[in-house]
């Protein structure tokens, strides 16, 4: 039995003296996993164990920018030695003043900690290790993920004592949802007045996906109280394949694992010819990169450029994105996520509203040259607004109608444009290599730039070829560790300003002339 004695929560009293407070416990967990349901379990576990509880809860946001916190308060005493009086329990946390702070999600530990619910007298912090990326880290132009080695390094020097694993790796083995293994490792971190058998008595009121749950409840309380197996070493993934084979005959063994998975992606996107191209430019890069002493690095100019070379290569197209929309692995993911149950209906509605761009893109280019120019003449967006729902046939074939014309990719304007775009990179890549590893690795960085579709894709492009046009290719007169610094500097600024403003001033851009009526000039001037 996991109990924790009276005397834990009592300062300097003595024998038989009742605590001085409730033990106080928060939870942060994101929307589908179940924590309205963890708070019912904690509940239910100290009601039957005779102990006088209190839970509320605050909604979190949509479009991941929060989660919703369930908040509980248990005085560890039960009611019959209270006799008749009843503590007062508080509705809302305060910071300095949890017991258990628990998160289903990394970067929630991390906002628990800066908010001051996570304190080195108190609080002990169970937190899942697994990210779910936030709207702002999707949304950066460059690499947006927080550093989870900070929050590493906070947890052990914020908490009292920190107990930090993948719980939705272990949900996903046990086949259940994540709050099952939050609810495991509360009850194994030894703080909760609350026994084992209490806890999965609670499961099993629920009634629902019981046995699945006490999996996922056993498995976090033997990783909170340290009697987890060691988990097993990952299996490398081989790929089959002519490319991935001519990776492993053809590469050094530092590049297989990323290169392999670029081979992957790009067979995914397209076909096996595609993945052959993949790997075929890569050849005179790998070559380059062993002529600048690349093994002391561990090739990191072919990992990269390999890293950037796959991304670019199933860029994101209408046709892209029909595919994953409609199969059956997005299908599952959404049931899963939602919680359905077997049989039940779950209603999926697409949102999308392609532009002139994104149909030309699928048009061979003698008929998209045309309509683009009439388009930007005109000043027209012409964009087409259109709710689909994947769940009925007609919607799931309108959309799926789209994915079958990949084969015909390679006849699209956006097929043959993207490509002269990543030959005119890789050509640069190498070419600097020829003369300087670090500025090869700078120029390859510069793909980190093209990304998305519409906007962001355009001002994007529009932005690496600035620095392409001005740095990597123009001012001859530069020494290769000042043209390196150049574009890594250039880089970092359109990165941060995908506007183009900031690029602007570090790459010493005129401003544009314009021409002003006479009548405009003295209203400006009497500004």
């Amino acid at each position: 039995m996991n109990t924790v004695t009276e005397s834990r929560h009592v300062a300097g009293q003595g024998e038989g003296a009742l605590p001085a407070r409730p033990l106080t416990i928060l939870v942060a967990a994101l929307g589908g996993e179940g924590g309205g349901v963890l708070a019912e379990w904690l509940v239910d576990a100290a009601a039957a164990s005779g102990f006088p509880v209190q839970s509320t809860s605050i909604p979190g946001v949509a479009q991941r920018t929060g989660a919703t916190t369930y908040y509980i308060e248990i005085y560890p005493v039960t009611a019959d030695r209270l006799g008749g009086r009843a503590p007062v329990l508080a509705l809302t946390p305060s910071p300095g003043n949890v017991d258990l702070m628990v998160a289903s999600e990394f970067v929630e530990a991390g906002r628990a900690m800066q908010a001051g619910y996570v304190s080195p007298e108190r609080t002990t912090l169970v937190a899942s290790t697994h990210r779910v990326y936030t709207v702002a880290e999707k949304a950066a132009m460059g690499d947006g993920r927080y550093d989870t080695e900070r929050l590493r390094k906070a947890a052990g020097t914020l908490a009292r004592r920190a107990i930090l694993f993948d719980m939705a790796e272990i949900a996903r083995q046990s086949g259940t949802v994540i709050n099952a293994v939050m609810f495991g490792a509360m009850a194994g971190a030894g703080v909760l007045p609350l026994g084992r058998e209490a806890c999965e008595n609670a499961i099993r009121k629920q009634g629902k996906g019981t046995e699945a749950s006490l999996r996922g409840f056993a498995a976090g309380y033997a990783h909170a109280a340290g009697a987890a197996p060691a988990a097993p070493a990952p299996e490398e993934k081989r790929w089959r394949g002519r490319a991935s084979e001519r990776v492993r005959a053809i590469f050094p063994p530092e590049t297989h694992r990323l290169l392999e998975e670029g081979v992957a992606r790009v067979l995914d996107y397209q076909d096996r010819a595609y993945a052959d191209l993949y790997v075929q430019r890569l050849e005179p890069v790998l070559a380059a990169d062993e002529r600048a002493g690349g093994a002391a690095s561990g090739y990191k100019l072919t990992n990269e450029t390999g890293r950037f070379l796959a991304l670019w290569m199933s860029y994101e197209d209408i046709i892209r994105v029909a595919d994953l929309k409609t199969r059956r692995s997005r299908f599952e993911r959404v049931r899963s996520e939602v919680d359905a149950k077997p049989g039940e209906p779950v209603v999926i509605v697409e949102y999308l509203k392609p532009g002139v761009e994104e149909i030309c893109s699928i048009l061979p280019r003698t008929l998209a040259r045309p309509i683009l120019a009439w388009a930007e003449r005109s000043g027209r967006s012409l964009n087409f607004g259109m709710h689909l729902r994947t769940t009925t046939v007609s919607g799931y074939l309108l959309l799926r109608s789209m994915a079958w014309l990949r084969p015909l990719r390679r006849r699209t304007s956006r097929y043959a444009e993207e490509q002269e775009r990543i030959d005119r990179w890789l050509a640069a890549v190498t070419r600097a290599a020829q003369t300087d590893g670090a500025l090869a690795l700078e120029v390859a960085e510069c793909a980190r730039l093209v990304k998305g579709y519409g906007d962001t894709h355009r001002r994007g492009w529009g932005n690496f070829e600035r620095i392409l046009a001005t740095l990597v290719e123009g001012q001859p007169e530069l020494s290769p560790a000042d043209r390196a610094a150049a574009i890594r500097k250039a880089r970092l600024a359109a990165l941060a300003d995908p506007e183009g403003k900031a690029l602007g001033k570090e790459i010493g851009e005129a401003k544009p002339v314009v021409w002003l009526t006479p009548k405009k000039a003295e209203l400006m001037g009497k500004e």
